[in-house]
């Protein structure tokens, strides 16, 4: 469970130039191109994925959670089938007690996959780092994930007179080259800055060189209402979204709220009132009201006010209140049983056909 045993000559540089990487238009257009490989559907696909968030939040809780998870096969964060395969975990700021404590609590009782390797040291990615992650993934040719946990670990010293952006770029360029020659999800487990941002991805530690050369950024944050986090989630071949998680502390385990983030991060009277207009599109606050007899009329039109205002709700001329512009001219009367969302004109997210 410690450093991964190096050996053998370079695996990745002589394979890269074999790679072809030029087409003509006509020649691109009529090539056939595999589907993105996911480790987990929807949320994490083959290439370097940064997993970034505040120190506590539950990045490395989450982190090995989908390991055991992916390693195992069956449903990552209670929620999403995943294929079964062999992940590499890079847990480099624990001690293997600290792992075998972990593991037992998320596992509860089941047994542990073997298709999971463990380690609590490995050099950096420029120096022999990179070396050693090929040679395990030369010995896995099915391998599905490599977890990188702490990415700063890894990353090794930047080039003399390198500007900041590019030695982040190339930092992550290391692990990029790993992730594309073998096809696999790189996971880069880092952190965020101290101060906030309305973009999710200006709080990811460093420059943008970071992020703009991961394939897939995931940014985990505190939440309130009912949910214990926020998965943001966006990159070049997974869709930009966002997940409600609860962490139970008990079992150590994340797990993926059903229905929208909103649903579960705002309070409890915005989620009623939000539920009904779903439920009921053209509303009034006195309709709510008389759905919702445990909260009085004047917090319900006052709350609907405050909500069209944050763009929860959208109010028309005549007092009416509806999930969003879109639906103020559709029947969304059939609603889902188990996301409390209309059946109709519901983009497909994580679990959708």
């Amino acid at each position: 469970m410690n450093a991964i045993p190096l050996a053998g000559p370079h695996l990745i540089e002589p394979a890269q130039q074999r790679i072809r990487t030029a087409w003509t238009a006509d020649e691109l257009m009529a090539a056939e191109f595999p589907d993105p490989k996911w480790a987990v559907p929807g949320i994490l696909a083959e290439g370097v994925n940064l997993l970034a968030g505040p120190p506590k939040v539950g990045k490395s809780w989450l982190s090995l959670g989908l390991g055991l998870s992916v390693a195992a096969g069956g449903m990552a964060m209670d929620a999403v089938p995943v294929e079964g395969g062999p992940v590499l975990y890079l847990a480099l700021e624990d001690t293997p007690r600290r792992l075998q404590s972990r593991m037992g609590k998320i596992l509860g009782g089941r047994p542990a996959p073997p298709g999971l390797t463990l380690a609590t040291s490995c050099p950096p990615l420029p120096q022999g780092g990179g070396e050693a992650i090929a040679q395990w993934l030369e010995r896995n040719p099915t391998a599905r994930m490599v977890v990188i946990d702490v990415f700063a670990k890894m990353r090794g010293p930047s080039a003399p007179g390198a500007s900041a952006y590019d030695a982040d770029y190339a930092a992550v360029g290391h692990a990029k080259r790993i992730a594309d020659h073998y096809g696999v999800a790189v996971v880069l487990v880092h952190h965020v800055r101290k101060a906030g941002a309305d973009d999710f991805l200006a709080e990811v530690s460093g420059t943008n060189g970071i992020a703009g050369a991961a394939d897939a950024t995931l940014v985990l944050k505190r939440a309130r209402g009912q949910a214990d986090g926020v998965l943001h989630v966006t990159g070049r071949d997974v869709d930009e979204s966002e997940y409600a998680l609860r962490f139970h502390a008990a079992a150590g385990a994340w797990q993926l709220l059903e229905g929208p983030a909103t649903d579960h991060t705002i309070g409890d009277t915005r989620a009623n009132i939000l539920r009904h207009v779903r439920a009921n599109p053209g509303a009034k606050p006195k309709d709510i009201a008389s759905a919702l007899p445990q909260t009085d009329a004047d917090t319900i039109r006052r709350t609907c006010s405050r909500m069209a205002a944050d763009g929860q709700l959208t109010k028309d001329n005549t007092g009416r209140y509806y999930p969003d512009l879109g639906t103020k001219h559709e029947d969304l009367s059939a609603v889902s049983p188990l996301s409390d969302r209309p059946t109709s004109g519901i983009t497909k997210g994580v679990g959708d056909e």
